[in-house]
């Protein structure tokens, strides 16, 4: 199996239980969004990014291969990020108190760079 290294402090479990917390808080926080139309669309959108995150990170850890990996890593990023967007168009929207949004804005941001961290990692090893 390949060891991802996403940080000094970082192993494999704790990403794992820091992407599932940021997927349980996600949901959470769209239970306490309004339900107009446009709202729901977010709250769905975002559902499926904040939540395929670890779902993809766990894909990664069984990667078969460097290449694997960084394909699945790349999934991880691209959902992050998306996630990311989502946040901020939640907050824009004036959906929910910007307080509620910054700590999972902060972590999702720091799930998008360890990932790519990781990523370059990989790719380094490989050349």
């Amino acid at each position: 199996m390949i060891i991802i290294e996403v940080g000094e402090d970082m192993n494999e479990k704790i990403f794992k239980e820091r992407t599932k917390k940021l997927a349980i808080a996600i949901i959470r926080l769209v239970e306490e969004m309004p339900k107009s139309v446009a709202a729901t669309a977010i709250a769905r959108q975002i559902v499926r990014s904040g939540t395929s995150i670890g779902a993809n990170y766990r894909a990664a850890c069984r990667a078969k291969s460097n290449a694997d990996m960084i394909n699945k890593l790349k999934i991880v990023e691209e959902e992050s990020d998306e996630t990311a967007y989502w946040l901020e168009l939640i907050t824009e929207m004036g959906y929910l108190p910007p307080e509620k949004i910054s700590p999972l804005a902060r972590e999702t941001n720091e799930i998008v760079a360890m990932t790519v961290a990781s990523i370059k990692t990989l790719r380094a090893r490989k050349s």
